[in-house]
């Protein structure tokens, strides 16, 4: 038997023998998926080890299973007896991975288990999205409540309507029978039905933070008690309560209010997890099996004409290689070894054209191969995949908050307080100046203001369109991290730009070397691969890939030390070796004018040159070209046009940096060349001093510090996590003509926004006067509290309407 662990941070089951990463706490070695889940667990061990439950796991009988014929169970792959179809794996949803539970509105609440927000009362929901969110128990809970209120409520409000419209002594039942038959029919909706926005209420009263759980609850409770009395002991009311000849009941406002917030939050809940819908159909893009290849990576041959065999998806670990026949999905993060196809990434980018994959090239799990077969390379799986990043990513953007939500969240602080207060003036003013039955009127028209001014409205204005929002950008390929990003966004009028890997491909290549007199090129490139193969950076890929292209033998440094910006040095098979800029085979005390003109005219054609230096002597020069991304020309200026000053910064030569300033088209553009991390961003906090609002564009880690200082950091998703990290919004395919539509995105949301408070500002002005009735001594017209009601779910349906618009925006 298989014993398997679990992956105390992500749950996933993993076999300790053959897993990759692994750390040991307290003498216990822990087994992980991916490198992410190590890291999260050595950080933080105690946030985790409290989940972990270390048990043997058997093999599963009957795991796999047919799509068509859900009875049918089979231990082995195979056809189905039934239907023919090929089984699959059936997918294990035991996971003990720790889900935590925010409040839609309020980012900050955040708990352990299902339940309602202390703040504003709204169900907390799931932090990530996740694909088994079929049946949101919330959902469900309200509709079974609406449905019992509302046939409920069907011979309340008959029987009030009948009353007001032939009179009570007309009824067939007299009021006292028919007041009895509403108070039997109102009592389950209000104490069930209502039961969760009265136990809302309450907590926001004891938590001292009112909302509009507090005025539904002060409301349909003063409509109930009234008419349980009016019912039990009519006699007692005074005169001022009496209405054609006794105390009418309004058992009908009561059951109708909770009928109609309970719709309201029906359709709320059901628009929220619309919300949601492009992330967990992203997440069921993903396969569910992988072809793994059964070899060791002896040589490609043996990996590429191995056989391969089906396994859960759940099982693939990093390193493993897997085929990809035509028109299957990619299952996991890699790079392709072998094979030619054409992908189609639209699911990630928004781009419709097949991009064309070759040994090398980057592949993206859930995305759909082509025509040809592929060999590739699992580098990231389970949590640290792409499609994971993005609904990890997506889903934290989706809980923060806006800049603009402040405005919404002072006003919600006193509009309650001051909601209340409307109330009790109007009861008095219509107790003491109204016409008879001057405290029956009072009263309803002190519950109507409660009703009709519910801050819902408002509350949703904000949130709602950022969680559309940013879904709308995940669908292109438009990532955004956080509320803050996407408003500054908008503002935004300067785009710093890094050049290697943002403006380019970030695939360099060598094209020149030149060496002084009596130096070997073989031996040059030999030496200088050598000390790059340590290094990460693009410019030390092409050098490495040009060394293994002229069959040289592979070396290893030691003494390796990395000079951020400039280069590297170290020892290589007995040499003391430098790779980098003049300014650093400078400060190591080499000249370098002896190549001085082989440099300049490399740098004239766009190359990046770099020096190398042997034993303390200047030993030749390597260029390597970066070309331009083919997309670039097209984003520059689509980027001017939108109305951005573009400026190019590189650690590059002045004049490499102009040439590819050339090569785009346009010699106007600012060049910011010769620059170390720190003066990008240095350079950043200039330009924001000045009063410009800044954004900045790169894929390094050398770009990480301008990224995170900048107002707005924008990553390239085929650049190194450090980046991805310190920017707030991740372009997938890398491609620049993104930051247009994240623009546009950014643009539409933020006037989605101001609408939607508009909306709620308008509606409440409006409404809390009529309700009050400052109408009835003109036209003489008072609000019911049903209609108040009405009205209220209504003012939340057009903001979560307006908002749900930015799905099918243009950009």
């Amino acid at each position: 038997m298989t014993v398997k662990t679990r992956d105390p941070v992500c749950g996933m089951q993993v076999n300790p023998d053959k897993a990759r990463y692994t750390h040991e706490h307290n003498g216990t070695t822990y087994a992980f998926c991916c490198s992410g889940c190590q890291a999260a667990f050595r950080n933080r061990p105690s946030e985790f080890l409290g989940a972990i439950e270390e048990t043997p796991v058997p093999p599963v009988a009957g795991a796999y299973v047919c799509p068509m014929c859900p009875d049918v169970r089979e231990a082995q792959s195979g056809p189905c007896p039934s239907c023919g179809m090929s089984l699959e794996p059936e997918i294990q949803t035991d996971s003990v991975a720790r889900v935590e539970y925010a409040c839609p509105m309020h980012s900050a609440v955040v708990r352990d288990e299902t339940g309602t927000c202390p703040d504003c009362g709204m169900a907390l929901e799931p932090r990530t999205v996740m694909l088994d969110d079929a049946q949101n128990p919330e959902l469900t809970d309200m509709t079974r409540r609406f449905w019992i209120a509302a046939v409920l409520s069907l011979p309340v409000f008959t029987l009030a309507m009948g009353e007001m419209i032939v009179g009570a002594t007309a009824l067939p039942l007299g009021r006292a029978a028919s007041n009895w038959l509403q108070f039997v029919c109102a009592t389950p909706i209000v104490l069930w039905a209502g039961r969760p926005f009265f136990e809302r209420g309450w907590v926001s009263i004891v938590n001292r933070s009112p909302n509009m759980f507090t005025l539904i609850a002060l409301g349909v409770g003063a409509a109930f008690l009234y008419s349980v009395g009016a019912t039990l002991a009519p006699a007692s009311f005074p005169e001022g309560f009496q209405m054609a000849g006794g105390v009418e009941p309004y058992f009908d406002t009561a059951a109708v209010i909770i009928v109609l917030v309970l719709l309201g939050q029906v359709f709320e809940l059901r628009a929220r997890r619309r919300t949601g819908d492009a992330l967990r159909a992203l997440i069921g893009l993903a396969p569910s099996v992988a072809r793994r290849i059964d070899a060791t990576a002896a040589d490609l041959a043996t990996v590429v004409s191995a056989s391969d065999v089906e396994v859960p998806l759940s099982e693939v670990q990093v390193g493993d290689y897997l085929r990809i026949r035509p028109g299957e999905r990619v299952p996991v993060d890699g790079t392709v070894i072998s094979g030619d196809s054409a992908v189609d990434e639209s699911m990630m980018s928004g781009e419709s054209i097949p991009v064309e994959k070759s040994a090398g090239d980057l592949l993206i799990g859930a995305t759909v191969n082509g025509t040809g077969t592929l060999t590739m390379r699992a580098e990231r799986v389970g949590s640290e995949t792409m499609v994971a990043r993005i609904v990890r990513m997506v889903s934290e953007a989706q809980r923060s908050r806006a800049p603009i939500q402040r405005l919404a969240d002072t006003v919600a602080g006193y509009f309650v307080p001051a909601v209340v207060s409307v109330a009790v003036v109007s009861f008095l003013t219509w107790a003491l100046w109204g016409p008879e039955p001057r405290l029956a009127l009072g009263l309803v028209s002190a519950v109507a203001v409660l009703i009709i001014a519910c801050p819902c409205a408002l509350g949703l204005a904000t949130p709602m369109a950022i969680m559309v929002g940013t879904g709308r950008g995940a669908t292109l390929g438009v990532l955004i991290r956080n509320a803050e990003a996407l408003e500054t966004l908008e503002r935004v009028d300067t785009l710093i730009v890094d050049k290697t890997g943002t403006l380019t491909e970030g695939k360099p290549s060598v094209r020149t070397v030149a060496t002084v007199s009596g130096a070997k090129v073989d031996q040059l490139m030999f030496l200088s691969a050598g000390l790059e193969r340590a290094s990460e950076h693009p410019l030390a890929v092409a050098i490495v890939a040009e060394a293994t292209a002229r069959n040289l033998p592979a070396a290893v440094a030691t003494s390796f030390e990395s000079h951020t910006g400039q280069g590297v040095v170290g020892q290589v098979d007995g040499h003391q070796v430098a790779v980098g800029t003049a300014r650093l085979l400078q400060a190591q005390g080499v000249d370098v004018a002896q190549l001085a003109t082989d440099a300049e005219r490399a740098r004239h054609l766009g190359e990046t040159v770099v020096f190398v230096a042997i034993d303390g002597a200047l030993a030749g020069v390597i260029g390597v070209i970066d070309p331009v991304k083919s997309s670039t020309v097209d984003a520059i200026h689509s980027l001017r046009d939108d109305g951005l000053r573009v400026i190019m910064a590189t650690g590059d030569n002045m004049v490499t940096a102009q040439a590819v300033a050339t090569e785009l088209g346009f010699e106007s553009v600012d060049v910011l060349a010769e620059v170390q991390p720190s003066e990008k961003r240095q350079f950043v906090a200039d330009e924001q001093s000045r009063g410009h609002v800044v954004a900045m564009a790169g894929d390094g880690i050398n770009d990480a510090p301008a990224l995170a200082e900048a107002a707005v950091g924008i990553a390239m998703g085929t650049g190194t996590d450090v980046a991805i990290e310190s920017a707030g919004i991740t372009l997938v395919n890398g491609d620049l003509r993104a930051i247009v539509r994240a623009r546009r995105l950014s643009r539409a949301t933020m006037r989605n926004i101001r609408q939607n408070l508009f909306l709620a500002f308008v509606y409440n002005s409006i409404g809390v006067p009529v309700a009050a009735g400052v109408l009835y001594p003109v036209v003489g017209l008072l609000v019911s509290p049903i209609w108040a009601s009405a009205a209220m779910t209504m003012s939340s349906l057009s903001v979560i309407g307006n908002a749900l618009r930015l799905r099918r925006v243009s950009l």
